[in-house]
C-alpha cells in the first residue's frame, strides 16, 4: 500500500460516521509542516498569516507553539474581530478604507493596543484621522516596502503591484510624515516577496520554465535583500524604537531569515500546504487540509461523479487554481466539464472501484480559501476526527 492510500484508509474510516462534503485538517501533517517552518525561520519568529488559515481554533494551536508569535491578518474587520477575541499582537497587511472600523480602533484602547495597520501613503493617514469620530487612541502604524524587481530601468518589473514605496528614500518620508503626525505611531516595516515566496521553482514537466525562475528569484532575493537592509537603516534613523521588520512567505522562509534587517518572518500557506505549495526546492510539506465530495453518480465504466468540488481560487485564471482529485489515485477530470458548481465526473480506472456514497479526497490550490466553502474543519489524529472547529465561515465571519 502507497503512503496515499495509506491516508485514503486512514481519513475514509475517520470519518465514516460523517456524510461529504466535509473538509478535514490532518494535525499529525499540520504540526509537521509548523515545526518545518520554525526550522526554516532559524530562531525569527513566525507571524501566522490568516489568510492562510481562517480558523480561529488552527490559530491558537498553532501560536502555543514555539516558534510562533502574532497574527498577519487581511481585513481591518477581521483583526478588530481577532483583538476581541483574545489575539493581541495582530498586523493587518494591506491598506484599508473601512471607516467605521478605524473609528472603533480609535476609540478603544485594548483594540489600538493590538492591531497595528498598514499604510503606503499619506492618503490612508488622512482618512483614518477623518474616521476617528472623536476617538483619541494612538494608531499604530506599518510601512509596506514595495518588493518587486525593476530591471532595465525599471521598463521590466517581476513582482505583485502593491505597494508605491520602493526607495530609502520613498519610505523615509512616510515615516518622517507619521513621526510628524498626531495620534500615530510608526511600529514597522512589512515587505512581502511573492515573485519569491509564492512562485514554485519546480514547475513539473517544464525545466526550462523552472530553471530561469529559479535564476528570476536568486536575482530577485540579492536585490531585495540589499535594498531592505537600506530602507530599514534609514527609517531607523527617523524611528529608532522600530518594533519589527516582517518579510518573507511559506516559500522563501529560511532566505529572508538569513537577512539580518527581518526580525521576524510571515508565514501560513505552508501549515495547510495546498497544490499550489508542491513545486519548491526549498522545501517538502505534507498536505494537511483537503475536502472530500461524495460520490452520487456512477455513469459508465471508468466514470464517477461526485457532487460539486468547483471550487476554483483567486489569481490568474488557469489549470493550477483548480483543486484536484487527489484520494484515490488515478482520477482526473473531463476535460470538457471541469470541476463543476454542482456536479463533477470524473474518469480512470479507480472510478469503477466506487461506489454510491464513498468519498473523493482532493486538494484545493490555495491555502485559506478553502475555508470559505465549509462551516467547519474535521480535526484527524491517525484514523479518528477527535475535534470538529468553525471556520471564520462558521463563525459568521465572511470578510472578503
Amino acid at each position: 500500500m502507497t503512503a496515499r492510500a495509506a491516508d485514503r484508509a486512514r481519513y475514509d474510516r475517520a470519518t465514516a460516521h460523517l456524510d461529504a462534503p466535509l473538509a478535514i485538517v490532518d494535525l499529525d501533517a499540520f504540526d509537521a509542516n509548523a515545526a518545518d517552518l520554525v526550522r526554516r525561520a532559524a530562531g525569527k519568529p513566525v507571524r501566522v498569516a490568516s489568510k492562510s488559515v481562517r480558523c480561529r481554533a488552527l490559530l491558537e494551536r498553532v501560536l502555543a507553539m514555539d516558534g510562533f508569535q502574532g497574527i498577519m491578518s487581511f481585513t481591518l474587520a477581521e483583526s478588530l474581530w481577532l483583538a476581541r477575541s483574545g489575539f493581541d499582537d495582530v498586523l493587518l497587511a494591506y491598506p484599508s478604507a473601512d471607516r467605521s472600523g478605524f473609528a472603533e480602533l480609535a476609540a478603544d484602547p485594548k483594540l489600538a493596543g493590538a492591531v497595528t495597520v498598514m499604510v503606503d501613503d499619506p492618503a490612508h493617514l488622512d482618512l483614518i484621522d477623518a474616521a476617528r469620530d472623536g476617538g483619541r487612541e494612538v494608531v499604530r502604524v506599518c510601512l509596506e516596502l514595495d518588493t518587486s524587481l525593476k530591471l532595465l530601468g525599471g521598463r521590466v518589473r517581476v513582482g505583485a503591484r502593491r505597494s508605491p514605496l520602493h526607495s530609502p528614500a520613498q519610505l523615509t518620508e512616510l515615516a518622517r510624515s507619521v513621526a510628524r503626525r498626531p495620534g500615530f505611531r510608526l511600529v514597522g516595516i512589512m515587505a512581502y516577496e511573492g515573485h519569491i515566496a509564492g512562485v514554485g521553482d519546480a514547475v513539473a514537466g517544464r525545466p526550462l520554465r523552472s530553471r530561469a525562475i529559479r535564476l528570476m528569484q536568486a536575482t530577485a532575493r540579492r536585490e531585495l535583500a540589499e535594498r531592505r537592509a537600506a530602507v530599514v537603516r534609514a527609517v531607523r534613523e527617523v524611528v529608532p524604537g522600530l518594533e519589527f521588520v516582517n518579510g518573507g512567505g511559506t516559500g522563501s522562509v529560511q532566505h529572508t531569515a538569513a537577512e539580518d534587517s527581518v526580525t521576524e518572518i510571515a508565514a501560513g500557506s505552508g501549515l495547510y500546504v495546498p497544490r499550489l505549495f508542491d513545486n519548491y526546492t526549498s522545501f517538502t510539506g505534507r498536505p494537511a487540509a483537503l475536502f472530500a465530495q461524495p460520490v452520487v453518480r456512477r455513469p459508465g465504466v471508468g466514470v464517477v461523479t461526485v457532487l460539486g468540488g468547483g471550487y476554483p481560487a483567486s489569481g490568474a485564471a488557469g489549470p493550477d487554481r483548480l483543486p484536484v482529485p487527489y484520494l484515490p489515485e488515478g482520477l482526473q477530470y473531463d476535460p470538457q466539464e471541469g470541476p463543476g458548481e454542482v456536479q463533477t465526473p470524473l474518469l480512470g480506472s479507480p472510478a469503477d472501484d466506487l461506489l454510491i456514497g464513498d468519498k473523493v479526497w482532493f486538494r484545493h490550490a490555495k491555502a485559506g480559501e478553502l475555508c470559505e466553502r465549509f462551516a467547519a474543519l474535521h480535526l484527524v489524529e491517525g484514523d479518528e476526527v477527535t475535534a470538529t472547529v468553525p471556520t471564520y465561515r462558521g463563525e459568521g465571519q465572511t470578510f472578503l
